[in-house]
């Protein structure tokens, strides 16, 4: 017959209360045995079963503060997306940043300075929030190549050639581009007018085209704009 030693028995832990958080409405913080362990959305704590009295082990304890960390990295990556519309890369980029170690000055009990680091979240961890904010359309790429040509530089104007180099930067496809470029009512004789409009009280006609060339605008279509 085997026997089990007390080394080889699992540690509980016992959820010992559930409080709201008084800066954020939506997020449980969780006590475990007596003290303060993480916090989760008030959806996480329905979904995991979480409650007062309930016993978990290291394991669930672990998958918990993930579910933790998984949680306030979404909620700061959607109000990041609610912004304005993001490219998927412009989304990665920031998610990225969020996996880095930083570093923070804190204030001992003694009344010294130190420097702390607090560990970035993991890339795993920052994939999953990627792919479901994708999952749910709050990052997509035709929509916001869409947003991107229809408000940038509305009343100022600007070139075709300009939208799509501004969004290959951000890491849109060309095929993505060109379709959303045919569906715009935008055009480079359009544009140019509204810049001539504003420049021309300033600029004669060779520093009007210099200017124009510069914004990505052809020539032929500066020349037919200039044209008396």
């Amino acid at each position: 017959m085997d026997i089990i030693s007390a080394a080889d028995t699992p540690k509980l832990h016992k959820i010992t209360s559930l409080s709201g958080q008084v800066k954020d409405q939506n997020r449980v913080n969780i006590s475990i045995d007596g003290k303060y362990a993480f916090s989760l959305d008030i959806a996480q704590v329905t979904e995991l079963g979480v409650k007062v009295g309930l016993q978990i082990d290291d394991v669930k304890l672990d998958e918990l503060k993930l579910a933790s960390d998984y949680g306030k990295l979404y909620n700061r990556a959607l109000e990041y997306a609610l912004l304005r519309p993001h490219s998927t890369r412009e989304m990665r980029d920031y998610l990225h940043k969020k996996t880095l170690d930083k570093r923070v000055r804190v204030k001992s009990k003694t009344g010294e300075y130190k420097t702390k680091i607090i560990p970035g979240v993991s890339q795993d961890l920052a994939n999953q929030v990627l792919a479901r904010l994708m999952q749910r359309g709050y990052i997509n790429d035709v929509k916001f190549t869409q947003f991107w040509i229809e408000n940038r530089m509305v009343k100022k104007g600007v070139s075709k050639r300009r939208l799509t180099n501004e969004l290959i930067k951000k890491g849109i496809e060309t095929s993505i581009i060109g379709d959303a470029l045919l569906a715009t009512d935008r055009n480079d004789q359009a544009e140019i007018a509204k810049i001539i409009a504003k420049k021309r009280a300033r600029y004669d006609d060779d520093k009007l085209t210099a200017y124009l060339a510069r914004q990505g605008f052809s020539y032929d279509d500066i020349k037919t704009a200039l044209r008396p």
